[in-house]
């Protein structure tokens, strides 16, 4: 059975003038004039078919239907407050759910997730890694980031990071029987290859290598995949700048010629316009754009 009840802000209005036997203190802390507050308790009075208040000459006073009723509605009013002030703190702490690509997390996301934990160590951050877009109104996730062309209609969209496109292999490649000191060298290497849209054979064209085998080498679906093999000395990949920004600073990888690619998409951080009034939502959406930063 469906329940009867009268218009909230009728009741708003009715607790606030009530608690301050004013239209006017009312209407100052509701924000609202006071013939707004004058309507809605007239609407209140009309919708109970009691009136609720007895106007006097600057005076107002609380009719024996407006005593008994008030306890009620602050006592409902207070409990709505609790639970809303309990829910938007529970939005704060708890978990927050970010769904990636699974090389982002791998390479970029997820070793630099400790310095948001130490910074927000309430927050309980969940990395689901997938290739597909989340449906937002299907899925539990607060935040994704996504590679693309920022092309995704109703959602909030924000370009993170951009990158370039180079080769980069083990430090031992520089050296040994056959170095890789010019691009022709690669003839003499094994190229590494994922599933992205740059390849060997663009790489080469900008290059300007001619005769080279492009599609030798091994073959995996995702680019950590791919950087992992090129770290372990297995080849030479293809690189997203971003993805490898670490391994080449710790010295696991070098970046190998001068020729690069700027990348024709990047990376994006997405979710619906008005998760990022969440405060644990934009939270790790400055964060994200401040290791961005740090790494341009």
């Amino acid at each position: 059975m469906a329940r009867r009840l009268p218009p909230l802000n009728a009741l708003r209005a009715f607790e606030a003038a009530a608690r301050h036997l004013s239209f006017t203190k009312a209407a100052e802390e509701l924000n609202v004039t006071q013939a707004a507050v004058s309507h809605q308790i007239k609407a209140l009075e009309e919708w109970l078919g009691l009136p609720l208040f007895r106007r006097m000459n600057r005076a107002l006073a609380l009719t024996e239907a407006g005593q008994s009723y008030l306890p009620p509605v602050r006592e409902a009013m207070d409990t709505l407050a609790q639970a809303t002030d309990s829910l938007i703190r529970s939005d704060n702490a708890g978990a927050l759910t970010v769904s990636t690509m699974p090389s982002f997390a791998a390479k970029w996301l997820v070793p630099r997730l400790t310095r948001f934990q130490k910074r927000f160590p309430d927050l309980d951050v969940r990395v689901q890694s997938t290739s597909l877009m989340v449906d937002f109104a299907r899925h539990d996730v607060d935040l994704a980031i996504r590679f693309g062309n920022g092309d995704w209609p109703d959602l909030h969209v924000e370009r993170l990071l951009t990158e370039d496109i180079f080769p980069v292999g083990h430090p031992s490649l520089l050296d040994g029987d056959c170095p890789l000191v010019c691009p022709e060298d690669l003839r003499h290497h094994t190229l590494l290859h994922d599933d992205y849209r740059i390849s060997w054979a663009i790489w080469c064209r900008a290059a300007g290598i001619e005769g080279l085998d492009v599609e030798r080498g091994p073959r995996f679906d995702d680019s950590s995949f791919t950087l992992q093999a090129a770290i372990n000395g297995h080849g030479v990949a293809l690189a997203r700048g971003a993805l490898v920004a670490d391994d080449i600073a710790n010295g696991r990888l070098v970046r190998l010629f001068d020729v690069r690619l700027p990348g024709s998409v990047a990376y994006y951080v997405v979710s619906p316009p008005h998760y990022l009034s969440r405060p644990k939502v934009k939270a790790f959406r400055d964060w994200l754009f401040e290791e961005a930063e740090n790494i341009r």
